[in-house]
């Protein structure tokens, strides 16, 4: 009996230990959020964080945060940028499960999921040829300046996350009704200072954070590659010329055309906007070499279709032909006005999306999701 019992004391102070150092760390990702540590002990957070467990065991959490390896360590530089904590990157994952193409019935988009006007009012661009409310790190940027602000105005981090989510003015207005702005009074489900929503998604970002920075949870999946990840896994800005096709860069430096569109959601074709004389796409970082020692300017007819001006030719017949529109060919031929003149040569950027043809492409992911993390955040088997 005396061996039995020295053979299972240090594997209850190992397990005891393991406690405590994750506990130790549950109590710093709430504090990161100026929550207090009795927080930890919300029943409610509790019953999400066993039931997203139970769901996750089919590792859905990870595969969503193996899709979204490039992004991750730019979305943390970023975020420390601004001096906003880390675990923040985990309210882009319940927005839009780090999906950059999500897109949300009230036309919310991107990572962050920005209404239209505000991401006009932090200087994303939105129009036929971009959508930067889909561009990684320029809709994080306007993220961090957002959560920043709303810092700034309430200042405590769970307070921006709420905001975040409801906006400024209903959270002021709970602050002022409530005459607190304690978390644990504001999620008062009875008097419902914020919306049932807010109530959830605070919980559901602690939660969330509290999953990712579990290391024994890592070490017990087949994912615990993922703690060891450095920041080689990211991507790189490079600059081209007004126009530029994707596929051509991808030829270039020999990265499927799949793999490259991914990266570049904020792009509506398959080509850099004609309007600026420069714009940025990304890569993957172990790439950036690569590109600088292969990349060269070509001119826009050496890689587009031209078309020469025929009797009776229009912008709108010549775009119906080639399944473009008469304002795209415009902006690629810089044209003022609709006159065209007989034997003219215009630019025709057919290419993939632009021209409705069919994209193909070798490239398989090595992860495909079967289910939408999407609805494993929003389970609706917590009761707020």
């Amino acid at each position: 009996m005396k061996y039995i019992i020295m053979f299972f004391i240090p594997l209850l102070l190992s397990a005891n230990l393991s406690y405590l150092t994750n506990q130790t760390k549950e109590i710093a990702i709430l504090e990161s959020f100026d929550i207090e540590a009795s927080f930890l002990y919300d029943p409610i957070m509790n019953q999400m964080r066993n039931s997203q467990r139970d769901v996750y065991s089919e590792q859905q959490f990870f595969k969503a945060m193996d899709e979204a390896y490039l992004f991750i360590p730019t979305i943390k530089n970023i975020l420390s940028k601004y001096g906003i904590p880390p675990e923040f990157l985990f309210l882009a994952m319940a927005e839009s499960s780090f999906s950059t193409k999500a897109y949300s019935v009230k036309r919310a988009s991107g990572l962050w999921q920005f209404m239209p006007n505000t991401a006009k009012l932090y200087g994303l661009r939105i129009d036929q040829y971009v959508d930067e409310r889909r561009d990684v790190i320029k809709s994080t940027e306007a993220a961090a300046k957002y959560l920043s602000k709303l810092y700034e105005k309430f200042g405590k981090w769970y307070l921006a996350a709420i905001a975040y989510n409801c906006g400024d003015g209903r959270l002021s207005r709970a602050i002022k009704n409530a005459n607190s702005d304690e978390l644990t009074v504001l999620l008062d489900p009875k008097k419902q200072y914020i919306p049932k929503e807010s109530r959830f998604y605070i919980r559901k970002i602690v939660s969330l954070a509290m999953i990712g920075n579990d290391e024994q949870y890592l070490l017990n999946s087949e994912y615990e590659y993922l703690l060891n990840r450095a920041n080689a896994y990211s991507i790189s800005a490079v600059n081209v010329p007004s126009g530029e096709s994707l596929r051509r860069v991808s030829s270039l430096i020999n990265i499927p055309l799949a793999e490259l569109q991914k990266l570049n959601r904020h792009l509506k074709h398959d080509f850099a906007p004609p309007y600026l004389k420069n714009y940025n796409i990304y890569i993957p970082y172990i790439k950036l070499s690569e590109f600088k020692q292969k990349y060269f300017e070509e001119k826009l007819n050496k890689f587009y279709k031209i078309h020469i001006v025929a009797k009776g030719d229009s912008l709108y017949s010549i775009g119906k032909k080639y399944n473009v529109s008469h304002t795209m060919i415009k902006d690629f031929n810089s044209l003022k006005g609709d006159m065209l003149s007989l034997n003219q040569k215009l630019i025709i950027p057919i290419d993939g999306k632009a021209s409705g043809q069919r994209i193909s492409s070798n490239f398989s992911t090595t992860i495909k999701i079967t289910k939408s993390i999407k609805s494993i955040l929003e389970s609706n088997k917590v009761n707020i």
